[in-house]
């Protein structure tokens, strides 16, 4: 697992060179085909990325998309469509029988399939109309973290190729393609400047059991997919949740046996300090995630009992691509010090059938 969480880079680099015209391609033929409605699906992970492909797909096009879980997807989506429709399957195996039966349903619905799939030989790549394939390799360990980057970045890549055939937009994204082409460096200063804290970190909280992790708009789906690799690494109650959402309910669990996780934006950090005291008068821990500044060093540290820091500067519609990767390395190092394997946890496989 530390092994292709450390590949990361090199993995998104190798998919924007290999994948960029081939996304390109698909773009203007999306666009021009006009697509009244888009469904992404996927299941774990990938259901993940596609909840924060939504919210970049959203913003930065015309597009009207809605995410659902793959195995959910034929029971949510009515059998007669008036509008013209088009899936965006997620799988990096191209083989869970979830995402097959979701692009079956999608075909029989007349909808056009775009496969984004690690797996070029595989049964959804063999049923889609149009296919991406992200650049990340074998991944052996059960829990998805290479392909994970991998499908975020290529579906943003995607959006981007889709808002720049709006010429007004033009100058604009080439700012922001200019921003998610540095992503691999960013992940790599994360790599140098934070792995000693987050294993130290991890190794403070190792006998932590209940566990909730809160982030808003693109990070929402951070906050899911970070509660679903503490799940699967490490044993533990970890719940995702968008962030206000947190106060209407769950904060009622919220005792001195509660580690909490909060990923915050600089634009959203008042409010993150705010919920801070409340939950550290409950008597737990918080670890937040922030992109670093000389005043966060300087002024927030002490309000949080520990902070993981990573680069400052990428859009926030990108910021799921940076802020996985300290939850990710935490997720290890955890599993690591409550003696378990991540690489193979029990009861779970890599492709569910």
């Amino acid at each position: 697992m530390i092994k292709e969480i450390l590949e990361e880079p090199e993995v998104i680099r190798k998919t924007i060179v290999e994948e960029k015209e081939n996304i390109r391609r698909i773009a203007s033929l999306l666009r021009a085909e006009n697509y009244e409605m888009t469904y992404i699906t996927g299941s774990g992970t990938s259901y993940h990325a596609g909840l924060a492909s939504q919210y970049a797909l959203s913003s930065l096009t015309d597009m009207i998309v809605s995410a659902i879980p793959a195995s959910e997807f034929n029971r949510w989506v009515p059998q007669s469509l008036p509008r013209k429709t088009l899936l965006i399957a997620i799988s990096q195996s191209g083989e869970s029988t979830d995402i097959i039966n979701a692009a079956k349903a999608a075909l029989r619905r007349k909808m056009s399939v775009l496969a984004v799939t690690n797996t070029p030989g595989s049964t959804l790549a063999s049923l889609a109309d149009y296919t991406i394939f992200p650049r990340s390799g074998r991944e052996v360990a059960v829990p998805a973290t290479k392909t994970y980057v991998a499908q975020l970045v290529t579906i943003f890549m995607l959006a981007l190729e889709i808002a720049s055939l709006k010429e007004e937009h033009s100058a604009d994204i080439e700012n922001l393609r200019r921003s998610l082409f540095d992503v691999p460096e960013l992940i790599e200063d994360i790599f140098r400047s934070s792995s000693g804290i987050i294993r130290e970190t991890a190794k403070k909280y190792k006998d932590e059991n209940l566990m909730f992790i809160l982030g808003s708009g693109p990070n929402y789906a951070t906050a899911l997919e970070a509660a679903l690799k503490l799940k699967e690494t490490c044993m533990v109650f970890a719940e995702g949740f968008a962030t206000r959402e947190f106060l209407h309910g769950p904060v009622r669990l919220v005792d001195e046996r509660t580690l909490v996780i909060m990923i915050c934006p600089s634009d959203e950090i008042d409010d993150y300090i705010n919920l801070s005291s409340s939950f550290k008068g409950f008597g737990a821990n918080i670890i937040s995630i922030m992109e670093e500044s000389e005043s966060s060093r300087k002024s927030l540290a002490s309000i949080f009992d520990d902070v993981f820091y990573v680069p400052p500067g990428l859009p926030k519609i990108f910021s799921p691509i940076i802020f996985v990767v300290p939850i990710q390395m935490f997720a290890y190092y955890l599993s690591i010090f409550r003696g378990l394997n991540p690489d193979m946890p029990e009861k779970l496989t890599k492709v569910v059938r």
